[in-house]
């Protein structure tokens, strides 16, 4: 899974986009670019990749990803089937932190946003929204000029006060990413996310980054604080965890399908990493 950076440049009349995206599926893109990214989830269900987190998404989701956060949007496999008529929708803005001017957020009136967007560079889903809140987003497609730009800062003004919110990709994927002055890491992060449900190694990954293993070990720590198999195993469970929610697999099939190779591993890993059982999982979420 090749990781792209994709332009995301403003029209020269606006200074950010709010773009209605209607696809049979969405697009299969692991990618990044330097705009924060607003994304309300219309209709289709799925996947969520945001940097190194994997979990279900559902319609009425909102997500504020940060600049440069590798993300992507996985449609179900039934959006993919040849004689599928279902329909993949979300509202997209893409904006750059300074959008209403150099140093406003450094103004004591808007402390909330700047905090808002310091914790979007992990990506923030926000829980419990009203509807309400999907509908201002849509909103900002009717406006022009003035008008759009204080709605907007009124919506994030907004979900910056808003209580409940789970932040997505973890603090060391974001930290290592940031580091990366090559393609080494993104050459690392690829192979993982494109193989971890399949049997790998850390000398396989050792082999991609061009390094020998116990180098890698300790380049990989360094940068993570944590070992490359704790890592792989938080990346297969995350993904359990989205195929457990479905509840249309059993426990021993998510167990193969995630990448583990036998089931007392399986619930050992999950409950080391989740503090609970994968059947006790599906009970939390039934």
């Amino acid at each position: 899974m090749k990781l792209h950076l994709l332009d995301r440049a403003s029209a020269k009349n606006s200074s950010f986009t709010v773009s209605m995206n209607s696809y049979p599926h969405f697009l299969k893109i692991w990618h990044h670019h330097p705009e924060l990214e607003l994304v309300a989830i219309k209709k289709s269900t799925g996947t969520r990749f945001i940097g190194d987190s994997i979990e279900k998404f559902v319609e009425g989701e909102v997500v504020l990803i940060g600049k440069n956060l590798p993300h992507m949007w996985l449609n179900d496999d039934v959006y993919f089937s040849d004689n599928s008529e279902l329909t993949a929708e979300a509202i997209a803005v893409h904006f750059i932190q300074d959008f209403f001017g150099e140093g406003w957020l450094s103004t004591p009136e808007v402390q909330p946003i700047a905090r808002l967007f310091e914790l979007a560079q992990q990506g923030v889903k926000f829980e419990g929204l009203s509807p309400k809140t999907i509908d201002e987003i849509e909103g900002l497609l009717q406006l022009q000029g003035f008008d759009k730009a204080v709605s907007f800062v009124k919506i994030l003004n907004k979900l910056a006060k808003h209580p409940s919110y789970t932040l997505l990709s973890s603090a060391g994927f974001v930290s290592s990413f940031r580091k990366s002055d090559d393609e080494n890491l993104d050459r690392i992060y690829s192979f993982i996310f494109k193989n971890f449900n399949t049997p790998i190694h850390s000398k396989d990954v050792a082999e991609i980054a061009h390094m020998n293993p116990s180098a890698f070990s300790r380049f990989f720590k360094r940068v993570h604080r944590k070992t490359f198999t704790r890592y792989l195993n938080e990346i297969r469970v995350g993904f359990s965890c989205k195929l457990l929610m479905e509840h249309n697999k059993s426990v021993s099939e998510v167990c193969y399908e995630s990448g583990f190779n036998n089931i007392s591993n399986f619930n050992r890993q999950f409950k080391t990493i989740t503090g609970m059982s994968p059947s006790d999982y599906v009970k939390l979420h039934t």
